[in-house]
């Protein structure tokens, strides 16, 4: 599975903040659906990306601050879950025996390829086309 349930659930709130109106993380939880525990967690995570702006206290809460446009599906994956690859052998830290025994990996080499193709194809996607 490509999206995760927390860039699902990060999908959520965005779409409920949309409006511009600033919303309790419980008011958000009862309107999309989302287990509340789960969306503090994930509000905490769109904050860190700049995404909202959270606001303790009486009149506190979330407000969107991004603009969706401006914001693609990529970056909302790298922001809820980090960065996304096709296979373990993409990540520098990752060490291959193949690699190491015969120099290279062709297989590895065209994982590449599929993970640049995925990675522009879900740049191409701003998150006010796939909200509104």
């Amino acid at each position: 599975m490509l999206l995760s349930r927390e860039t699902d659930y990060a999908l959520r709130i965005l779409q409920s903040l949309m409006e511009g109106e600033r919303k309790s993380v419980g008011e958000i939880s009862k309107e999309e659906l989302i287990p509340q525990q789960f969306a503090y967690k994930i509000i905490k995570k769109l904050s860190n990306a700049g995404l909202v702006d959270i606001t303790r206290g009486v009149d506190g809460g979330c407000k969107l601050i991004a603009d969706l446009e401006e914001v693609s599906l990529y970056d909302l994956m790298a922001a809820t879950d980090g960065i996304c690859e096709v296979n373990n052998c993409m990540s520098p830290a990752y060490e291959c025996p193949r690699r190491e025994k015969k120099g290279g990996c062709v297989t590895q080499r065209n994982l590449i390829s599929v993970q640049r193709k995925l990675d522009n194809e879900l740049r191409s996607y701003t998150l006010k086309s796939l909200l509104s």
